[in-house]
């Protein structure tokens, strides 16, 4: 375990403490550590969530199917983020999503007794864990209202404008047509379609992953259903 202790340093559960705090803080605490092939199911959903898992290395991707059989990707998980923090505690304690290894991957699985003795040892621990929790819950309430657009290029104009901020006219994409389709909950032909109809409308300029936004306020319009 000593070696990963740098690693965990780095999560958001850790921040502010060195690898000697660590050290003491994981002493004689039960802890284990799991490793996944790429597609390997690290947990399936309605599963009971009875421990904290940490991403140690690689990626995982949390992702659920809808009625009608399409499956949506929630999330994409990195190293060294926590898993469904927020369903630890309550007494609902299911995982709400399959989480599925992008790539090879190794998990820290912290049983929730060993949490809750490192957060009654260590403060910062507590404070980190709560911090988690509500950014889990703002950023799934902004993911409820995304897939709540009914259209492709609804989802499109949010996802520019979010990676765009204020006073950008120039993105980057994080991500490839295909995760952005699996993102969307749609098609890589009809993503790639809608991309293609808002540049012919002078809404944007695509070249290959940077975005140019040529009309903020028809990105915005079709955000509040105005016709453009």
């Amino acid at each position: 375990m000593e070696h990963s202790y740098k690693i965990l340093t780095h999560s958001v559960l850790f921040h502010g403490l060195d690898e000697q705090s660590l050290e003491v803080l994981f002493k004689d605490k039960l802890y284990r550590i799991r490793h996944y092939e790429k597609g390997g199911y690290i947990a399936h959903s309605h599963d009971e969530c009875k421990q904290l898992m940490i991403v140690m290395k690689g990626s995982v991707r949390g992702e659920m199917t809808d009625f009608s059989g399409k499956t949506i990707v929630i999330e994409e998980i990195k190293a060294p983020r926590p898993l469904a923090s927020g369903f630890i505690f309550g007494s609902n304690n299911r995982f709400p999503v399959d989480i599925i290894a992008n790539e090879s991957a190794t998990i820290l699985v912290l049983p929730k007794e060993t949490l809750i003795a490192m957060m009654q040892q260590n403060s910062l621990v507590l404070k980190n864990f709560l911090d988690t929790v509500s950014s889990r819950t703002q950023f799934l309430s902004n993911r409820i209202r995304f897939l709540s657009f009914r259209t492709i290029r609804e989802k499109i104009a949010q996802y520019i404008l979010t990676l765009s901020g204020k006073g950008k006219n120039t993105v980057m994409m994080t991500q490839s047509q295909t995760s952005l389709a699996d993102f969307f909950g749609v098609t890589r032909p009809s993503l790639a379609r809608a991309f293609h109809e808002m540049e012919q409308e002078g809404i944007i300029k695509t070249e290959r992953k940077k975005i140019i936004l040529r009309n903020k306020e028809k990105l915005n319009n079709l955000l509040h259903h105005k016709p453009s």
